[in-house]
């Protein structure tokens, strides 16, 4: 006697907003999932459920690492094997995947855990970095690698032809603080000031401190790292026109003259 067929889980109803932001995430992804439950599971943090997107994560991380390295190996033809691996770890780090979740949409999309979901796990760092490793995954197991590395393409093109090659790939958080460190000076100290909106609508105000100097830079963006980096720029000009290296101040003041 065979046993009883399990009766099937009622699903719940779908939550509106996050089919919208799920169709919004796809069109920035430039791929539309012919299996719907892989880019659910892509969104579904462990918090939610044990078949969550931590497998994915794992595909999706090496589908980004050799997207992204092959995109500046074409990019940079002359350099070399440490320049660029600078190049790509100023790219390809939590900080950037964060920033380019946030303007997919994607923390609107996520599917977390009570506790996660109060504690603002949607608009978590990690979180964030972690999904779009998943939605790579994802898009790979949907399609084929081919569309995977495409997508790399849609969301890093811009910022690999926007590298500001004088200052070797660094960002500017980086040049203030080798700057600072150069002129045996304490580092910066970033804080939010204000933050208003989610997802999308986010604003954050960030005060970039340069403490014994007396000097605070502040910047507005729609994300925490955007806004930094924004702020650490001011500082960074500031300390280099207030404080410059002996040596470099005659040149650069004729430069600008």
């Amino acid at each position: 006697m065979s046993k009883p067929s399990a009766k099937p889980r009622k699903l719940p109803k779908p939550d509106p907003r996050r089919v919208r932001a799920g169709e919004e995430l796809q069109r920035h992804l430039g791929h539309s999932f012919q299996n719907p439950r892989l880019l659910e599971q892509a969104l579904t943090h462990r918090s939610y459920s044990a078949q969550n997107n931590e497998r994915f994560e794992f595909v999706g991380d090496a589908i980004l690492d050799y997207s992204v390295a092959k995109m500046l190996f074409d990019a940079f033809p002359g350099y070399s094997e440490g320049e660029l691996s600078r190049l790509r770890a100023n790219l390809v780090n939590q900080d950037v995947l964060a920033e380019i979740a946030r303007s997919m949409g994607v923390g609107d999309a996520l599917y977390l855990g009570v506790g996660e979901l109060k504690s603002g796990g949607f608009d978590r760092p990690s979180i964030l970095a972690d999904a779009v490793e998943a939605l790579l995954a994802a898009i790979s197991f949907d399609a084929d690698f081919a569309a995977a590395e495409q997508t790399v393409r849609r969301l890093f093109a811009r910022r690999i032809a926007n590298i500001d090659l004088s200052n070797q790939g660094k960002d500017p958080k980086t040049l203030l603080q080798e700057a600072l460190q150069a002129r045996r000076l304490p580092l910066p100290k970033y804080r939010i000031e204000h933050q208003s909106g989610e997802g999308c609508d986010a604003r954050f105000d960030i005060a970039c401190d340069l403490g014994e100097l007396g000097h605070i830079t502040r910047a507005q963006a729609a994300s925490r790292r955007a806004a930094e980096q924004a702020a650490a720029k001011e500082a960074l000009d500031w300390l280099q026109e207030q404080h410059p290296l002996p040596g470099k101040n005659k040149k650069q003041r004729k430069a600008r003259s």
